[in-house]
Parts: structure tokens; sequence; C-alpha cells
């Protein structure tokens, strides 16, 4: 497995990435660092913990929201995911500080 350096939200990360992966990795450590971003330039949230974490749920809801795949032969359809709940139950848990309780 290569190795490689990024960058997300002015940290630097040291990320395992299989051969030929690169352009996935790149792409998707891009889409990260952009969601992360809009977030802390809307100025509303302060914590880069709290920030990451919605940006992942910014991301799996788009996910989530794209139409799925149809299943191989002989698959069962994936469950769907509520991302809402999800995001209230984060929100929870990490607190108006923006850190885990």
């Amino acid at each position: 497995m290569k190795q490689m350096e990024v960058t997300i939200l002015g940290q630097s990360y040291i990320l395992g990435c299989p051969e030929g992966g690169e352009h996935s990795l790149m792409a998707a450590v891009a889409s990260v660092d952009r969601e992360m971003s809009a977030i802390r330039d809307a100025g509303r949230v302060k914590a880069r913990e709290r920030i990451a974490v919605l940006a992942a749920l910014n991301l799996a809801y788009q996910l989530a929201e794209r139409p799925p795949a149809p299943p191989a032969e002989g698959e069962a359809a994936p469950p769907r995911v509520d991302v809402g709940a999800l995001m209230r139950r984060i929100d929870q848990a990490l607190g108006d500080d923006g850190h885990l309780i």
C-alpha cells in the first residue's frame, strides 16, 4: 500500500492508498476539504472536530440522496440510512461546545 501526504483544512495527514487509487483518494480529499472549508467559512462552527463531523454528515447525506444502484443479481438491496436521525444523535453527543461529552 502506498502512503500519500494530503492536506485537509490546513492540517497534513499521511494516508494509505492502494496502488492505482491515487486519483480517487485525491478526489475524496478535495471533496472533504471543500466541505469542511465551507462549514468553517460560514462562521457558525469553530471546533475542528465538529466541522469534520458536519462535513462527513453532509457528504453522507449527498450519497444517500443519490439514486441507488440496482443490486447485482442475487444481492439484497442495502438498507436506507436515516441521515437526519444520525445528525441529531451526533449533535446531541457533541453538545454545545463541539466536543464529545
